[in-house]
């Protein structure tokens, strides 16, 4: 292992693993892409890794704990898979990026609450509609108190595999607490959409937010567009549609301001198809996660060395 860098290790080698593979490979930081781990030994994933000259193993998370110098771990594989995985790398004393909606650790959302959780175990990227809408309604929090904030996510169907079909019940409910803890909304509520247009869209979010009270459209729209240029630090593909819109609206508090704000990711195409951006913001989350907690454990050993 480099004496700069933190060693991590991809288990899944599915598009989610392969995908952040790529990511860490063009953009490595203070992190070294020590294995790629899945189950299936035909799987694509591994046989690109392999291509690249990454270290393989389809002996899944068994190989990541034979190698006591992997410190952190980014687990791409199912909330079901996790709930084991998570118990075994904080035994093992390894930090766990969980890109699943699992939920073991508390949820992240990088420009958001990072800063707050280096020192955890276990950190949960919510949901690919989490990691895009929630910026937008804390954004909006930050100025006023949100009343109820709601999130309608529209991907491409042939961007959603096996994983996130079985796990739309973990994403709705994951990615509505999200916006409560997170985002701020004292209520909330994700619905998510599988298209399945062709060619495939980009992924596509309508964020409604309804503020506790009366605000200061100027500074909500301020803020806003600090936090969308806060996202594409890391998502390039990051972009509102339009300015943040208000519009009075019947609710059940009774006909209320509502904030309108709609969302558009593209993908950077590193392993997976631009139209999926709703992949690419959950691998450019967990490298930017990963970085982050890696570049905390070297100050943390330099400070005690």
């Amino acid at each position: 292992m480099q004496a700069d860098k933190v060693k991590v290790a991809i288990l899944g080698s599915g598009n989610i693993g392969a995908d952040l593979m790529y990511k860490l490979l063009r953009q490595p930081g203070p992190m070294e892409l020590a294995l790629v781990a899945g189950i299936d030994p035909a799987s694509e994933g591994l046989a690109r890794a392999r291509q690249l000259g990454i270290a393989t193993s389809a002996n899944g998370i068994e190989a990541i704990l034979a190698d006591p110098e992997i410190r952190i771990v980014f687990d791409a594989t199912s909330a079901k898979a996790h709930v084991r995985h998570a118990k075994l790398l904080r035994e093992s004393g390894r930090i766990a990026i969980d890109l699943t909606p699992a939920a073991r650790g508390p949820y992240v959302v990088p420009p958001v609450n990072l800063g707050e959780h280096l020192r955890a175990a276990n950190v949960n990227l919510i949901t690919c509609g989490g990691q895009a809408t929630i910026p937008l309604v804390y954004a909006v929090s930050r100025v006023t108190p949100v009343r109820y904030a709601e999130m309608v996510s529209t991907v491409a169907s042939r961007s959603a595999g096996p994983g996130t079909r079985q796990n739309i019940d973990e994403f709705t409910f994951t990615t509505a607490r999200g916006l409560e803890a997170i985002g701020g909304a004292r209520e909330a509520k994700a619905i998510i959409i599988l298209n399945p247009a062709h060619p495939p869209i980009l992924m596509r979010n309508t964020i409604y937010v309804m503020p506790e009270g009366d605000f200061d459209e100027v500074a909500v729209q301020d803020s806003v567009a600090q936090m969308v240029a806060d996202v594409q630090h890391y998502v390039p593909g990051y972009r509102l549609k339009n300015l943040p819109v208000v519009e009075r609206r019947a609710t059940p508090w009774g006909e209320r301001p509502v904030i309108i704000m709609l969302l558009e990711v593209e993908g950077a195409g590193d392993f997976l198809p631009p139209y999926a951006g709703n992949l690419d913001i959950m691998t450019a989350a967990a490298r930017r996660v990963g970085e982050l907690f890696a570049a905390y454990l070297l100050k943390t050993l330099e400070v005690t060395a």
